[in-house]
This record gives structure tokens, sequence and C-alpha cells, in this order.
């Protein structure tokens, strides 16, 4: 049983063994000296004032909503797991019962909404408080930045 060539098979392209990709086929491979010497990005002066991305009160401003974002969410998901522990681990605990028929689950259960409210209330309060004014100064400072850019 004889075997066709590998050059026989056409769906496939032909090999060639006289170039190379010039592109690296693996993303892990180092790129050769020369390579990275022509795409080398040309150095440029550094702005004479710092980027609005590396402002302070950018890394406040956002270090702030990330606060804000776990407190409401862990006070919501804080007390539905609270809700769920007690639920699975002490129900004789949640089936004892309050008053006229009101048991300890089911009054659980309806104050979970409140506790919702809560939770976006103090998010909507503390964002009005403290979040907005400092986005306000920093749009502030974008526009007052784009202007003297404009004027260049």
């Amino acid at each position: 049983m004889t075997h066709p060539p590998h050059d026989a098979t056409p769906h496939l392209p032909p090999h060639r063994h006289t170039s190379s990709p010039s592109y690296a086929t693996y993303p892990w491979q180092p790129v050769p000296p020369a390579a990275r010497a022509a795409t080398a990005p040309r150095r440029t002066p550094p702005p004479r004032h710092p980027a609005l991305g590396n402002h302070r009160d950018l890394r406040v401003l956002r270090t702030a909503y990330r606060r804000q974002r776990r407190v409401a969410t862990l006070t919501a998901l804080g007390y539905f797991t609270l809700f769920l522990i007690l639920s699975g681990c002490a129900p004789s605990l949640m089936n004892s019962e309050v008053s006229g028929g009101l048991t300890t689950g089911l009054l659980l259960g309806l104050v979970q909404l409140p506790v919702m409210c809560l939770a976006i209330a103090l998010y909507e309060f503390t964002a009005r408080r403290r979040l907005d004014q400092l986005a306000a100064r920093l749009r502030k400072l974008a526009e007052l930045e784009a202007n003297r850019d404009h004027r260049r």
C-alpha cells in the first residue's frame, strides 16, 4: 500500500520551508530584537499636566462608589442570608408564633422588603451627600482641562 505524497492532498495548502511567518505563532514566543526595535513606540515627552485619569479625586470617587455598593449589597444580602440560615438551622425558632398566627419566619420574611428599601435609601442618601459633589467637582475639572487643551 502506497501513500500519496504530502503535496498531493488538494484540501491542504502546500507547505513551504523557504519562509517563516513574520509574526509570532504563539503569544509567549519572544520577539526578536530586530523586530522589537522596529515596533518600539517613539518616546514622547510627558504631558505638562497629569492626566485626568490619574487624578487623586478620581481614585477617591471610585473607592467611595465601590464602598457604597459593597455596603448596600452586603446589607441586603446579609439580611437575606441570615433569613436562609435561620430557616435551615433553626426551624423551631422560625415556626414559633409571635402573635395571632404570625410566625417568626413570616415576620422576618415580611421585614425583608423594608430592609431592601432601607439599603436603597441609604445608597441614594450617601450618593447625594458625598459622591455627587465629588463627581461634579471632577466634571468641572475635566471641562477646564478640555478647554485648556483646546486653546493650545
